[in-house]
This record gives structure tokens, C-alpha cells and sequence, in this order.
């Protein structure tokens, strides 16, 4: 809380403030303020929902709210990893692979059952799953299978972290090339076809009062992460000036390889609750989710010029996202009107990106 102050002026100097000392972000314009608050993400939602409510039947019914509930807290994980590279000055387009990719080799060790005539030809047939089910298709397994599917996405962010800060590869490059080899990978694995007969015990995930608490433990623990802790500081660091953070003695190599690892476990853990909600594991699961989640990371207030974001933010993005997808399928609209439309709230994003950065820069 600021105080009057009431030092005497000293000889020769200036003399001592007599009112309140106003803080600088006090002292900004209104509208500035709301633009990097997380109240204009709030209020752009709230301007959507308005806007969509005439048009989109039952956007507030509460079967609709539960449904936007439920493709909620899967894309927030996924956005939270994205934050993580977002920050650090890179960018993860590998999380759509990742997403295809943990969720057909889940679906394969915990399937309880599976047909000879579509997964014959599969390479894995006969080593994770046969006829009889995935290896892991009963009891503990499924916890089991669950932690290998993190375990994958650990390794692919691995695979990008090292590529792009040891080797120095572009981020946009380095993770469309795991995007390429993933994809195919996942396609050439099942060949085409999607994984069926999930146990019980793991598609009760899907429920909002099941995944709700995974998601916000996750949320919590990465906020925490990214405002109190030294690696949150040496991210935002590394992300603002890499050069001058490690000439300051942080180790960036380090930070931007644990930032991937990151955003593939964060993403695995998405994968899973899409996947038990599906019920299936799918090769072409979140073909279309990348500019989603980029484009709710960016709305939040994640630069993509690194160095500036938060997790309340990035899950304000969601949200919208989520209730403008929600609310233009519900009004009946052909896909390519909706990609249309988002790919405008995107650009959109971008722009304000853009002025936040530029604003800064002048301040």
C-alpha cells in the first residue's frame, strides 16, 4: 500500500513528494490497464456469449455448459504446456502429434478387447494388444498405462527441447518435423483405425468431477511454478532476452529443454482425459487443435515474443475458446464458416499481441 511521504528535501536537491505516491501501472490509462488484464478475456467471453446467445440454441442449458465443461479442462492442459514454451521464447506445433500419438499407444495397452481384421496388420499386434487386449488391460494397469502415456510425451518434449536448445534448431522447424514423423508414425501404427473397448476404470476420467480436479491441481502447481519459483524466474528470463539471462548466469539450455518436456507431459495428460471422453483412442485426435490453443494462449495474454504470460490468463483464453467453438457449432454453422471465424479471432489475437508488445516497448 503506498503511503504520503514526508522526507525533508535535502540541500541542492529536489524537494520531498507531499501526496501519494501513485504507482506507475496506477498512473496508466484505463484502457491499457484492461488490456493486459485478465478482465478483458473475461469481457470479450461475455461479449461472445451475448452476441451468440440469439443465435446458438441452448448455449446455456445445462447439458451444453456440462459439454463445455468437458472439452474445458483437456485443452487447458494442453494450453499450460503451450504457456510453458510460449514463454520461453519458442513455440511447440508437435502438440497435435503428441495428442494422435499417446493416445492410440494408451488405447493399445489398455484395451480390454480388440478385432483380429482391423488391427492385424499393425506392428504392435501381438506385442501390446491382441484379440484378448492391450497388456495392460486390467486392474493397475490402467494407472499404469496412464503414466506411460506421460512417459511419451516427456520424451517426445525431450526430443524437442534438446534439438532446440542444444543443436540451436529453429522451434517452428524442429517441432513441424516431430509433427511430420510423429503423424505418420501413429497413422502407420494402427493404419488408420481407431482403438476401441477402453476399461470402464479408465473412461470414468471423462467425468467433469474426475477430470476437473486433475486439471486445476495442474493449473495450481504450474501457476506456482511460473510466479514463486527460480525456474519460473529464469523462464520468464530466458524468454524476454535468452543472450542476457545466460550472461547472468542462468542456464537456458536447461530451461528451454525442461520447457518442451513440459508441454509434451502437460500434453499427454490432455490426451488422456480426450481420450477416455472418446472412448477410443484416435490417430487423427486434435488434427484441428492447434490454432486453438495457440490462439486461447495468445487471447490470455501469452506473447508469442516470449518473456510475458500467465496461467490464469492462458485458462481465460481457454474459456473463450471453448464457448465461441461451443456456440458456433451450435448454430448449425459448415466447418469451413467456423474455421473462417476463428481463424479472425486469431489474427485478432495476434494483433493485440502486437500492440501489448509494442506498448512495452515504448513504456
Amino acid at each position: 500500500m503506498d503511503h504520503a511521504a514526508t522526507k525533508p528535501a535535502t540541500r541542492g536537491g529536489p524537494p520531498a513528494p507531499s501526496g501519494p505516491v501513485v504507482s506507475q501501472e496506477a498512473r496508466q490509462p484505463l484502457w491499457r490497464r484492461l488490456l493486459y488484464s485478465d478482465l478483458f478475456v473475461l469481457l470479450l467471453t461475455l461479449i461472445v456469449v451475448l452476441a451468440l446467445l440469439p443465435f446458438a440454441n441452448g448455449l446455456l442449458s445445462p447439458g451444453n455448459l456440462l459439454n463445455v465443461a468437458s472439452n474445458f479442462w483437456p485443452l487447458l492442459l494442453i494450453v499450460i504446456g503451450q504457456t510453458f514454451v510460449l514463454i520461453a521464447g519458442g513455440i511447440d506445433l508437435s502438440q497435435t502429434a503428441i495428442l494422435a500419438f499417446t493416445s492410440v499407444f494408451g488405447a493399445m495397452l489398455m484395451t480390454t478387447a480388440a478385432n483380429p481384421a482391423l488391427y492385424a496388420k499393425s506392428p504392435f499386434w501381438g506385442i501390446l494388444f491382441n484379440e484378448n487386449g492391450g497388456v495392460l488391460g486390467s486392474g493397475a494397469g490402467v494407472a499404469v498405462a496412464w503414466g506411460v502415456m506421460m512417459a511419451l510425451g516427456a520424451l517426445i518434449g525431450l526430443l524437442n527441447g534438446f534439438a532446440v536448445s542444444r543443436v540451436g534448431m529453429p522451434p517452428f522447424m524442429v517441432t513441424l518435423t516431430t509433427t511430420l514423423f510423429i503423424t505418420a508414425f501413429t497413422v502407420w501404427s494402427t493404419k488408420s483405425e481407431n482403438v476401441l473397448n477402453l476399461p470402464p476404470a479408465y473412461t470414468a476420467l471423462a467425468t467433469s468431477w474426475i477430470a476437473a480436479p486433475i486439471a486445476v491441481v495442474v493449473a495450481v502447481i504450474a501457476h506456482v511454478v511460473l510466479s514463486r519459483s527460480v525456474y519460473g524466474h529464469w523462464l520468464y528470463a530466458t524468454g524476454i532476452n535468452a543472450r542476457t539471462a545466460e550472461v547472468s548466469g542462468i542456464p537456458v539450455r536447461r530451461v528451454i529443454l525442461m520447457a518442451y518436456v513440459l508441454s509434451g507431459v502437460f500434453t499427454a495428460l490432455g490426451a488422456a482425459l480426450y481420450t477416455a471422453r472418446l472412448g477410443a483412442g484416435r490417430p487423427t485426435l486434435g488434427a484441428n487443435l492447434l490454432m486453438d490453443v495457440i490462439g486461447a494462449a495468445v487471447i490470455g495474454g501469452v506473447s508469442l515474443m516470449g518473456g510475458r504470460g500467465r496461467i490464469t490468463g492462458a485458462a481465460l483464453g481457454v474459456l473463450f475458446f471453448v464457448v465461441l467453438t461451443n456456440g458456433l457449432n451450435l448454430m448449425g454453422l459448415e466447418f469451413y464458416t467456423i474455421m473462417w471465424v476463428k481463424g479472425l479471432v486469431i489474427l485478432s489475437a495476434v494483433g493485440i499481441d502486437t500492440v501489448r508488445s509494442r506498448l512495452e516497448a515504448r513504456s
